[in-house]
């Protein structure tokens, strides 16, 4: 079996906003997560520093905290892309220079 795909708890948390009214919207989220269909290995804590950092240097497009923990995912685990339906991705840089590889329906 493969690896789930990995994704941090900011990303939950705006699924779960963003299916509030759609019915069992927020369930299907969260028992995604419960059958270990996804992974959180992300630590916002450890990496508050650097995620502070991106804020501000993002601070016009304006960039969310959902969007500067996978820019700094992406960083953390560069080969796998970033699955995303913000057009913003294509402002942020990994590692300061480096486009980040996206998949976008």
């Amino acid at each position: 079996m493969d690896d789930p795909p990995i994704t941090c708890e900011a990303v939950v948390s705006e699924a779960c906003f963003l299916l509030r009214t759609t019915p069992n919207g927020v369930t299907a989220v969260l028992e995604i997560l419960r059958r270990g269909r996804l992974e959180i290995p992300f630590c916002l804590a450890s990496e508050s520093e650097l995620i502070s950092r991106l804020l501000t240097k993002y601070r016009d497009v304006p960039m969310s905290l959902t969007d500067a923990c996978l820019v700094r995912m992406s960083e953390l685990y560069p080969s796998d892309p970033v699955f995303t339906l913000d057009s913003d991705f294509k402002v942020y840089r990994r590692n300061r220079r480096e486009v980040i590889p996206t998949l976008s329906p």
